[in-house]
């Protein structure tokens, strides 16, 4: 997940939103791997002590085919729907500043207030699980 943000941003220095790629970084890539990592830490060890996972190579295998077979599908969507050609589009057009403005802050259709607050519902709602995982239950 870490490397996925860590691509986000490279995109968006490469369209040279330098604000946004560095608010990509500091927020998401820091700040949600550290939610993250902090939930993990919260877990407790009584609880993963006499865990064993066994590694079986046919799930393994089957696993891999999965992948392999999705990264295929994505490809031909992404070749067939011209995605690799808008490119060269995109960087003929200048956007300005105001415009960007206005669809971060606008709540019409491809305006995005209303994904932002989903967004933050969605990660109140994985903290409140992070604290209901890490509670210790009390013996009688």
């Amino acid at each position: 997940m870490l490397f996925v943000l860590f691509g986000v941003a490279g995109i968006y220095f490469l369209l040279d939103y330098t604000f946004l790629g560095a608010a990509q970084i500091s927020v998401y890539a820091g700040g949600v791997t550290m939610i993250y990592v902090f939930a993990i830490q919260l877990v407790s060890k009584q609880t993963l002590q006499g865990m064993v996972e066994k590694i079986k190579t046919s799930r393994m295998i089957g696993n891999g085919l999965v992948a392999i077979v999705s990264l295929i599908v994505v490809s031909l969507i992404l070749v067939k729907a011209g995605f690799y050609t808008c490119f060269s589009l995109v960087s003929d057009t200048e956007v300005s500043m105001k415009a960007i403005g206005n669809a971060l802050v606008g709540s019409e259709k491809y305006q995005y207030v209303l994904p932002f607050e989903f967004i933050s519902v969605f990660l109140l709602a994985c903290i409140i699980g992070g604290l209901v995982v890490a509670r210790k239950e009390e013996k009688e």
